[in-house]
């Protein structure tokens, strides 16, 4: 018994959650910077077909086998989807990596569009992942849990600079924690941020921008890495305007209805064959 549980820690350490297997360089930056491949393999690309092509629109995070979490903005009814993972560069196959149709989309209810309350959404794909070096899910961080003094990286394909273009390959960048009495200043969002929120940089320089939406803000506790926030919005004025951080929903405030959401739609044994397309 004492040997079984060891090996099955052992697989779970191999591919269980937060613990990539090519570690992120993780340096500080003041802007984005390439990362490196495949160091962040919960990173997903939320692609629509637009004029006879699929295009990226959002950024996710995989945190289960078959489950991906991303904003709720993100998400038009209207419009079909598909999950890119394992990728690394946007403009050219690459071995290993995925492309999936969501089998559910599940926005979280009473999401406020005005407000950008509630702003997150669970996809879930229609079989398991067999998780390998190049897709793994990042942890969820425990419930209720408030980030404080920390440094996390926002990552993503969105635009490298305002009204910019969009980059092939994966961006990260590393953006201080701003805490919620501080962002809610009055010259900083006011009553716009919300305790179910969280902001970080507002240095004019590091921010998330269009495209990084619905991506991770990901922080490292431990060995383990957890998604600590989803891309939510920025200014109006542009994506990296001193004094206006970028806002990200704040996970751990709903990692219970994240997790019941998961088991209550849970399936039983599926016995369809899996066949992917290749991205």
């Amino acid at each position: 018994m004492f040997k079984l549980v060891c090996i099955t820690l052992l697989l779970g350490y191999a591919y269980g959650c937060g613990v990539p297997a090519f570690p992120p360089i993780a340096s500080r930056v003041v802007g984005g910077e390439d990362a490196r491949p495949h160091s962040w393999p919960w990173q997903i690309s939320l692609q629509v077909f637009i004029n006879g092509r699929w295009r990226h629109t959002c950024g996710g995070t995989l945190i289960a086998t078959n489950w991906v979490l991303t904003a709720a903005h993100c998400i038009d009814r209207n419009r079909d989807y598909l999950v890119y993972l394992g990728k690394h560069d946007l403009s050219t196959p690459e071995p290993g990596s995925l492309a999936i149709r969501p089998d559910k989309i599940i926005v979280k209810e009473n999401w406020d569009r005005r407000s950008t309350i509630n702003d997150l959404a669970l996809l879930k794909l229609p079989w398991p992942l067999k998780l390998n070096d190049k897709i793994q899910p990042a942890c969820l961080p425990p419930p209720g849990s408030i980030l404080t003094n920390r440094f996390c990286f926002i990552t993503g394909w969105g635009q490298i600079s305002t009204d910019g273009p969009l980059p092939s390959i994966l961006q990260e960048a590393m953006m201080p924690i701003v805490n919620y009495a501080t962002c809610s200043r009055p010259n900083w969002w006011g009553n716009i941020v919300k305790t179910t929120m969280i902001c970080a940089g507002g240095d004019g320089k590091v921010s998330g921008c269009k495209g990084d939406s619905g991506g991770p803000l990901i922080c490292r506790r431990g060995r383990v890495w957890e998604v600590h926030g989803i891309t939510s919005f920025v200014s109006r004025l542009g994506c990296n305007v001193f004094e206006k951080p970028t806002v990200f929903t704040r996970v751990s405030a709903y990692t219970d209805w994240i997790r019941k959401t998961m088991w209550m739609q849970r399936d039983s044994a599926r016995n369809e064959t899996y066949n992917p397309i290749t991205a």
